[in-house]
């Protein structure tokens, strides 16, 4: 709703403006605060056609088409200069209504038909042989912009159209860890479609064009958390299907210790102490409290696959993911953790031929899809390939309970349900731990139990009906992925867009091993 009014309150000032301008214009200033007619006449103002307005209505190039209006009237007062073209881009209702207000502020015609018309002179001077006029028109042209100002606006507009395309359309990720490692690698760049499942309109708006969370080498958030808009987003043009990849907010990651090595949640942090001890900047910021709170489109970004959608039962057995009872898809390179004993004199080589890390590249073991293990076991009879068999983590796993659900791992987890947005359920000691968040925190509820008795924003409760869709997200290397078998559920309005193609790849995320020429252009949504 907040992004309604504030596109309303948008519109209004600018309407506001457009009365005081009019008057100066040869437009009657009622005009100004006639939705559509204050825009056809504004088109007269700077010479465009009246059509132009119906680009207006067009999602993204309503920006672009806007910005130029702005542009142009301030033009047809005579503002040529560069802080002029920046003041009418970033400020336009207060751009537009400086130039109604303040009388000594003159309209000198339509922009676009005088420099035209001025253009033509030039042109006629040259073709003519006047050479004198032509030399002078050029000299005297009041339109005429230096090569630095060229330049500057060159760049200020190309960085201005690249944020907007990174903010609605498309965006470049990079993938930084392994935990979808045989489908996509690391060091694989891809492009991700912001359109496909619903574009989502920016909720934080105050914030450094083309960054993130992060304003590099200072080390500091590069937004600004208010002002702020509510989620809103648009009709998607395809839905996210079971088993394949998407890319979302952390869900988890709207309270964090940011070091060197990685973010790490608040939850994850006192749940698993173990990071501290690895982290020494993680411990130091533990000790000061330093942690950073971030609004939803702020959070870190992850890839994964959905293997489970709104009201699917997932249960994962013996390394097996089940939906609904059946047994679900794998996808084609799949990996575990395997423990490996290679014979003395091993071709490295040959391991790199079949992606196989040699040395224990990623810690913990080999992690192997079924055809490496197979390519591993034929170096012969003294090779020795085990999976590693995991223990329960009830601290550290979904739901995060030490003391219920304790027998689930990251091979034998759950049963649990998924919710689904109008979905009811009834709530009880056991299944609050595993949607305590999701109505709490991901639904913008005030949920407390007191003397036994569950009370939502201050009631009563022993039902809840949900909001939003949720989705269960797990890397492809199934035994190296912090994926929602360790934070749980990805809310709707998390979700980012749909993987397109690999652009560029590198070998192991470094430049200086290679680049993957087999992986670039290749599909990122197997």
């Amino acid at each position: 709703m907040s992004f309604i009014i504030f596109f309303l309150i948008f519109h209004i000032l600018v309407s506001i403006a457009l009365y005081f301008v009019f008057p100066k214009c040869g437009k009657p200033a009622i005009n100004g605060l006639i939705p559509v007619v204050n825009f056809m006449d504004w088109c007269d103002i700077i010479g465009k056609p009246r059509w132009h307005v119906a680009l207006l209505f067009i999602p993204i190039v309503n920006l672009f088409v806007f910005v130029g209006m702005a542009v142009d009237l301030g033009r047809s007062f005579g503002k040529l200069d560069f802080k002029h073209t920046a003041a009418a881009t970033i400020f336009a209702p207060a751009f537009i209504g400086y130039l109604g207000i303040k009388d000594e502020e003159k309209y000198v015609g339509p922009n676009l038909i005088d420099e035209k018309a001025y253009q033509q002179k030039i042109l006629d001077a040259k073709d003519s042989g006047k050479e004198r006029t032509y030399k002078k028109l050029v000299q005297e042209n009041p339109y005429k912009k230096s090569a630095m100002r060229e330049w500057f606006e060159s760049i200020f507009f190309a960085v201005f159209a690249a944020a907007f395309i990174r903010m609605f359309l498309v965006e470049a990720y990079v993938i930084p860890t392994p935990s979808m490692e045989g489908s996509l690698n690391v060091g694989d760049f891809l492009f991700v479609s912001k359109t496909s499942y619903g574009m989502r309109m920016p909720m934080t708006i105050a914030m450094l064009p083309l960054l993130h969370n992060r304003i590099p080498i200072i080390n500091r958030e590069s937004y600004l958390k208010k002002p702020s808009l509510d989620y809103k987003r648009l009709p998607a043009f395809s839905e996210i299907k079971r088993n394949s990849p998407f890319v979302f907010n952390w869900p988890v990651g709207d309270s964090v210790y940011v070091t060197a090595i990685r973010p790490y949640s608040v939850a994850q942090v006192n749940q698993t102490p173990i990071h501290a001890q690895r982290d020494r900047e993680l411990a130091q910021k533990m000790k000061n409290k330093q942690f950073i709170t971030r609004p939803i489109d702020k959070k870190d970004h992850y890839i994964k696959r959905c293997v489970a959608l709104p009201g699917d039962s997932l249960q994962i057995i013996n390394r097996q993911i089940y939906i609904n009872g059946n047994p679900s898809e794998n996808p084609e390179h799949m990996q575990f953790q395997y423990r490996v004993s290679l014979p003395s004199g091993v071709n490295a080589s040959k391991l790199d031929e079949w992606g196989i890390d040699y040395g224990d590249r990623w810690g913990g073991g080999y992690h192997l899809d079924n055809k490496q293990v197979e390519q591993l076991k034929s170096l012969g009879p003294n090779v020795v390939v085990e999976p590693v068999i995991h223990q329960p983590e009830p601290g550290r796993l979904f739901p995060n309970h030490a003391s219920k659900y304790v027998g689930w791992t990251v091979d034998n987890f759950g049963p649990i349900w998924i919710p689904k947005k109008g979905e009811m359920i009834q709530l009880t000691d056991d299944n609050l731990i595993l949607y305590r968040r999701a109505i709490d925190v991901y639904e913008d509820n005030d949920l407390e139990v007191k003397n036994g008795n569950i009370l939502i924003n201050g009631e009563p409760a022993t039902s809840y009906t949900f909001k939003q869709d949720y989705y269960w997200a797990m890397g492809d290397n199934r035994h190296n992925s912090e994926d929602s078998r360790t934070w749980g559920f990805v809310p709707e309005d998390h979700i980012v867009g749909k993987p397109l193609f690999i652009w560029f790849s590198t070998k192991e995320g470094n430049i200086r091993n290679g680049i993957n020429w087999d992986r670039i252009f290749k599909s990122a949504n197997n």
